[in-house]
């Protein structure tokens, strides 16, 4: 399994943090901790961009985050036009940024900086699988 199963479009098909896709086929929200300097990345990265170390371990991202900012997002890039409008968020979870998009359940009234989300993985048509927040 590779990148070309993750998301909606997939630009690529190789990547050396391919696990990730495997945790979310799991049901698996996981990034990367460095070994060396314990710094948490995300989106999840093998080699550390703080230290250089190539020592990281792979952890989950469980419990409830906070909202940071979100965008709505009318024109889609190229691959997501028809997906147009959806909400890109950043939500905090304990000092780790993770972005992603919100749940298009939520309505725009509904969305507030602070609000508590949780990340949920996705099954998608054809066998691929994504993830989006949700709220808690």
């Amino acid at each position: 399994m590779g990148f070309d199963n993750f998301g909606t479009v997939s630009f690529t098909t190789e990547a050396k943090a391919v696990d990730f896709i495997t945790y979310l086929e799991q049901g698996k929200f996981m990034t990367t901790r460095c070994r060396a300097c314990g710094t948490l990345q995300f989106p999840p990265k093998m080699d550390c961009p703080h230290c250089l170390s190539s020592d990281v371990e792979w952890v989950e991202i469980k419990g409830t985050g906070q909202l940071a900012t979100y965008t709505v997002v009318n024109y889609g890039p190229s691959g997501f036009e028809s997906e147009a409008p959806y909400t890109l968020a950043v939500a905090d979870f304990d000092g780790l940024r993770v972005f992603g998009r919100l749940s298009r359940d939520v309505s725009g009234a509904d969305i507030k900086v602070g609000m508590a989300l949780k990340v949920v993985s996705l099954k998608l048509p054809d066998g691929k699988v994504s993830y989006e927040f949700q709220p808690v």
